[in-house]
């Protein structure tokens, strides 16, 4: 078992130096803490599908701290990808990019012709990032199909004599994991996984070009082109239900099956946004923030989730919320956490 080290912000030389040798770095960044490995090593990125359990087709994302390392990863690319690069980077976009043949290990790309790229906003990250040298394969750092880790503790409790260290600076900002888009042949954005780059910003900054959402297709690749797209993720240990419609119905019914589950000797427990938080009766009742605030629910969804598995609760009820904004990504979440168990209540 490996003596898990916990780094503060002076420890990020010896943290850099720990991903140069091969070894396995958990490190915040403005999303979810992420779990690097050294891209080019494959016995390195072994190390990251061991710790996590993760499925060998589920393809990584790799962190850069400067554009200036593409040359060595990807090849030329579409000039749209850089001026996403120049208004969203560093930040939650990660972009997926034509592979560099040979140089990636296969495991990072499962196998796949390109690899998304990514540059995390946050100060830690990048300057260990800059002082390893190496591009840094990073999935969130948790057990395959747990809520991904916003603080250090979070890493610790799924991965502790796993890895070799974690970076501890705090709780992390978003809440969510990135933004991963690719790019289509006729110059199209296409969002195969919404995070914190909303689909409205995108429009936004680029007025003249279509964004196409996954979910708005429908599709259901049987190889995901990139994390995020196939498997159950970011899930409790209990029993998670989503639930929309109107607000006195919603509350009734979460009710309802909260006091069924009581009398069958089940712990129960509800995240709802502040303005109805005090209307319902169950054990545990977590505010996700107001309804007005999206960004705070983001912060707190995962943070959330494993309260109510240190609190033992079987059944779960999730008020959801609409897709727009940054609510794409949070109902995208939630349900993956759900397993697709969503009611939708009529008027």
């Amino acid at each position: 078992m490996i003596d898990t080290i916990v780094w503060q912000e002076q420890g990020i030389q010896q943290a850099a130096e720990t991903l140069r040798r091969g070894g396995l770095v958990a490190f915040p960044t403005e999303t979810v803490y992420g779990l690097g490995a050294d891209a080019r090593s494959s016995e390195a990125v072994a190390g990251i599908f061991g710790a996590k359990g993760r499925p060998s087709d589920n393809p990584l994302i790799v962190h850069i701290a400067d554009r200036s390392q593409l040359g060595e990863l990807v090849e030329p690319y579409p000039a749209l990808a850089g001026e996403l690069m120049e208004r969203f980077w560093p930040g939650p976009l990660t972009i997926v990019l034509p592979a560099k043949p040979g140089a990636l290990s296969p495991l990072v790309t499962a196998n796949l012709p390109t690899v998304g790229v990514r540059m995390p906003d946050h100060p830690l990250a990048l300057e260990l990032l800059s002082r390893a040298g190496v591009p840094v394969a990073a999935p969130s750092a948790n057990r395959s199909g747990r809520p991904s880790p916003t603080l250090a503790g979070h890493v610790l409790e799924d991965l502790g004599g796993r890895i070799d260290g974690v970076i501890d600076g705090g709780a992390t900002g978003v809440g969510l994991e990135s933004t991963v888009v690719e790019l289509e042949g006729n110059g199209a954005i296409r969002i195969l996984r919404p995070g914190g780059v909303t689909e409205e910003a995108l429009k936004r900054a680029f007025p003249a070009v279509s964004v196409i959402s996954e979910a708005e297709t429908g599709e259901q690749p049987a190889k995901p082109r990139s994390p995020g797209m196939k498997y159950t993720h970011y899930a409790p240990r209990g029993e998670l239900t989503v639930v929309q419609g109107p607000e006195e119905r919603v509350i009734s019914y979460i009710n309802l099956l909260a006091e069924e589950a009581r009398h069958e000797g089940m712990k129960t427990g509800v995240l709802a946004f502040s303005e109805h938080a005090g209307s319902y009766r169950a054990d545990l009742v977590l505010d996700l923030g107001s309804e007005n605030r999206l960004d705070e629910a983001a912060h707190r969804l995962y943070a959330h989730l494993r309260k109510l598995d240190e609190a033992g609760v079987g059944r779960i009820w999730s008020e959801g919320c609409e897709p727009g904004g940054l609510g794409g990504a949070l109902m995208n979440r939630m349900l993956k956490a759900a397993g697709g168990r969503a009611i939708r209540l009529d008027r």
